[in-house]
């Protein structure tokens, strides 16, 4: 499975219409959208090309490719137009893990970790905004789990430990439309066990393998 990741719309049809000439070009098999889709939100300025009516007509009609959560700036209203679901706080995600066309043989890694469509194990994400759930507050993780979220606008890929001793990885893959702190407008790609961070124009810039877990 292909999964493109992008975050914090916030309203720019410019950026919008960006990130789906990505995702498009990508060929991926569905687009996880972390939150802050229409509204700019009162702590920032209007993003270039902000026009939250254009937005609507781009996203509705790829309804059936989107998966979402829903960020601070997210309300009932904006739901009332959008034509695929908003409002859930997280979502929790099973993907395969690396390919044992990648990995090598599947039986050098163990009977139990090759996967019936070839994939080594799994690769368990909790999905969120990133407004109540972040590093320094944590939802109920397993130890090797992948807290993924939007919301700073800043892309992230850090190792976080938490009291008992396990060990986590944060990502987020900061803003396609605002972003911050001298970062990129970007979002992110899932493959065969490897995230990919990009530039609007597919530049990857940075990327991190989940073998490196172990």
């Amino acid at each position: 499975m292909k999964l493109m990741i992008a975050s914090d719309i916030h309203g720019s049809a410019r950026y919008c219409g960006q990130m789906l000439e990505a995702y498009r070009r990508e060929e991926a098999d569905r687009l996880l959208i972390l939150g802050d889709i229409l509204y700019h939100g009162p702590r920032n300025d209007l993003p270039e090309g902000y026009a939250p009516k254009e937005v609507i007509a781009m996203l509705n009609p790829m309804r059936e490719h989107l998966l979402c959560v829903r960020g601070n700036c997210d309300t009932e209203v904006d739901q009332m137009v959008l034509k695929f679901p908003i409002m859930a706080d997280y979502c929790f995600l099973e993907l395969p893990g690396e390919s044992s066309a990648v990995a090598g043989n599947t039986e050098q890694r163990g009977a139990d970790s090759g996967q019936a469509d070839g994939s080594v194990g799994t690769v368990s994400i909790f999905a969120t905004h990133g407004h109540v759930y972040h590093p320094k507050h944590l939802p109920p993780l397993k130890d090797g789990d992948i807290l993924l979220t939007g919301h700073t606008h800043v892309p992230a890929c850090d190792e976080i430990m938490d009291m008992d001793g396990n060990r986590f990885w944060y990502l987020n893959p900061g803003s396609v439309s605002i972003p911050k702190e001298g970062s990129v407008h970007g979002y992110m790609i899932y493959e065969n066990g490897k995230f990919e961070w990009k530039n609007m124009q597919g530049e990857d810039y940075m990327t991190w393998k989940t073998d490196s877990r172990s």
